[in-house]
């Protein structure tokens, strides 16, 4: 029996009980053909309730303790939150050794396979889809930072926690390493858990935790919206680990409109164009005091306040040095158990199932909670399911 079996039952859901045969049934017994994709907490299945209704079912790997403790993390959070970009939570499941959550299914699965996926499994996204999804993560995150009575800081916003519904609207999901805003708004933690490339600086290098950091990695996401380029798979030039390098350097020679994802040829707006580049990378500023809060962003993104990035020469500051060599540390460590992509953007996306979005979280430990982690890093299992609807 798994020892969170009390804890969940003490928690204040709001959402519904399944039993374990509800579940079986929909799943088929949770048969393999079923299986939409592997997570951090185990694997997911697809399924489809008595009434008609398509679900999404995570079950919990047994592997894990620390599997464990995130998963009620999850279902309490969770239950507490709705908002039309957040990935609806219909209940979940604890019978015996089983917990399971039990989510919307959204048809078109993953933004990361939408942009970075094999040819057959690419959306076609014209530019005012990108933007609605750009929208929709702001909006999603604002809500979880400021609009809900819980202040919440996902820690792990990129392109495979984006989901996208049958209409393309964004959803955002993977709950399980959100932690609740502390009263000062900060928190130092000895437990630092992400996505190399999206981990803010302040938050990999220090544990400095606020909302800024999803601020960051939203930043991120949205530059590979507008260019349809994965930050961490696509390297134009040896010296530049990732895209939003690449970004600075156009952004200096006023080229930043090379960025634009050239599959929308000229049907694009230049102006929206560069609103959200430039937003992107006031995002990602390496300063988390200069990222806007996420309200202001979804501002921004509507036109109703002006976008004022300022140019970030890379490497300057004495943490973004120190991140940029604990990056190529981990870039360089991932690439032995990840598939190699050429050079070309669009040929690195024609790749296995094993593709852009498989990475890992990051864990970095420090017994005082202090000092610099990097030389603590290990890498964790992956955070991610390996998305599989055929």
């Amino acid at each position: 029996m798994f020892s969170s079996e009390t804890e969940l039952r003490g928690l204040d859901l709001q959402t519904g009980y399944f039993t374990l045969r509800q579940i079986k049934a929909a799943t088929n017994n949770f048969d393999n053909a079923n299986k939409i994709g592997e997570g951090g907490f185990g694997p997911v299945y697809k399924g489809v309730l008595s009434d008609g209704t398509i679900i999404a079912v995570k079950q919990l790997s047994s592997k894990s303790k620390q599997g464990n403790r995130e998963f009620v993390n999850e279902i309490g959070m969770i239950s507490a939150l709705q908002h039309p970009n957040l990935v609806k939570l219909f209940g979940c499941c604890i019978e015996g050794n089983q917990l399971l959550l039990i989510y919307e299914y959204l048809e078109n699965n993953c933004l990361a396979r939408a942009l970075f996926g094999r040819q057959e499994q690419r959306l076609n996204l014209d530019w005012q889809t990108r933007k609605k999804i750009c929208l929709g993560i702001a909006r999603g995150l604002a809500y979880l930072h400021e609009e809900s009575r819980l202040k919440i800081v996902h820690r792990d916003i990129k392109a495979t926690n984006v989901l996208l519904d049958k209409d393309l609207n964004a959803k955002i999901s993977d709950f399980g390493l959100a932690k609740l805003d502390e009263e000062e708004n900060t928190h130092i933690s000895t437990r630092i858990a992400g996505t190399i490339g999206y981990m803010a600086p302040e938050y990999a290098m220090r544990g400095y935790l606020t909302d800024k950091a999803d601020v960051y990695s939203f930043g991120i996401v949205a530059l590979e919206i507008v260019s349809g380029k994965s930050n961490t798979n696509y390297r134009p030039k040896e010296e530049f680990v990732y895209l939003l390098d690449w970004a600075y350097v156009l952004q200096e020679q006023g080229n930043l409109l090379e960025l634009v994802d050239p599959i929308l040829s000229s049907n694009y707006s230049m102006e929206e164009a560069m609103r959200m580049l430039n937003l992107a990378l006031l995002c990602a500023n390496p300063s988390p005091t200069l990222r806007p809060p996420m309200s202001s962003v979804v501002s921004m993104l509507e036109g109703k306040i002006p976008v004022q990035a300022p140019l970030v020469k890379s490497g300057t500051a004495n943490d973004d040095i120190r991140f940029k060599a604990f990056e190529m540390r981990s870039h360089d460590s991932q690439t032995c158990t990840t598939t190699n992509f050429p050079q070309d953007s669009r040929e690195q996306r024609g790749g296995s199932m094993d593709g852009p979005w498989i990475d890992s979280s990051l864990s970095l430990s420090s017994k005082d909670g202090s000092g610099d982690r990097s030389s603590a890093s290990r890498l964790l299992m992956p955070d991610l399911y390996n998305v599989n609807l055929d």
